[in-house]
């Protein structure tokens, strides 16, 4: 009990010195210095330079407990020093993350901080307003509010659509807006997209399931699933040559 005690006064920087001893115990520590930025998401950096520790911290995790400093400290030394995650300090970073009350503070700053920068619905081949409103009206009943739609500023083989909860906006990759881009591919992924606007993320302790059984399901509902899946896959490999 005595030592869980001390740990609670540890200041971040103890926290770093003695992770770090841990991953390197015959080393001594570095300087330390941590610094709480103002990102727009619970990002964090780590350099060692100079015999300087430089960790940058998002401010929404200054006030963080201390076995969040340490797992995030765990995890950030060890990525530093080309190390698996450790498992229990993962589960612990994001059993906070997926708090409620954490959650809705990351998501009022990403609203207040983060810029969406994207192109308009109207593509050069396809709009998406338009096809939102089709697929409104064939899948919800018409009853879905729009949300933000637009093409990416550039093309991307990996993300093809991205639906961003703080900003309220579906994306699609640029990629999707050509000529030779299936139109069943296309509609299937802006499809996708607004599945998530139905069907939200659930988050359970440290997991977070993006694409829930409810969610596979209506997924399935799409005339043609598997052609379409199989279109959009073809037409992302011919343009990866």
């Amino acid at each position: 009990m005595q030592v869980e005690a001390a740990l609670l006064f540890e200041t971040t920087e103890q926290i770093y010195a003695r992770v770090f001893q841990y991953f390197k115990p015959r080393t001594a520590p570095p300087r330390i210095r941590i610094e709480y930025k103002k990102y727009a998401n619970a990002d964090s950096r780590i350099s060692l330079t100079e015999g300087t520790l430089r960790v940058q911290i998002s401010d929404m995790l200054e006030g963080a407990p201390a076995p969040v400093q340490e797992a995030l400290a765990r995890i950030l030394i060890g990525k530093l020093y080309r190390r698996e995650p450790d498992d229990r300090a993962v589960a612990v970073y994001r059993r906070y993350l997926n708090r409620a009350d954490v959650r809705r503070v990351l998501h009022l700053v990403k609203q207040e901080r983060g810029r969406k920068q994207f192109r308009g619905p109207a593509g050069k081949h396809y709009d998406l307003h338009r096809m939102f409103d089709d697929l409104n009206v064939q899948f919800f009943g018409g009853m879905m509010a729009e949300p933000r739609l637009g093409w990416s500023m550039r093309p991307s083989h990996t993300t093809l659509g991205h639906y961003d909860p703080s900003h309220n906006a579906i994306v699609l990759s640029l990629i999707l807006d050509a000529a030779d881009a299936p139109e069943i591919a296309v509609r299937y992924v802006l499809y996708h997209e607004m599945l998530h606007l139905r069907h939200p993320t659930v988050h359970k302790a440290a997991r977070r399931c993006v694409h829930t059984p409810e969610f596979k399901a209506d997924e399935r509902l799409f005339p043609d699933f598997q052609e379409a899946k199989s279109a959009l896959k073809r037409f992302v490999e011919r343009k990866r040559g």
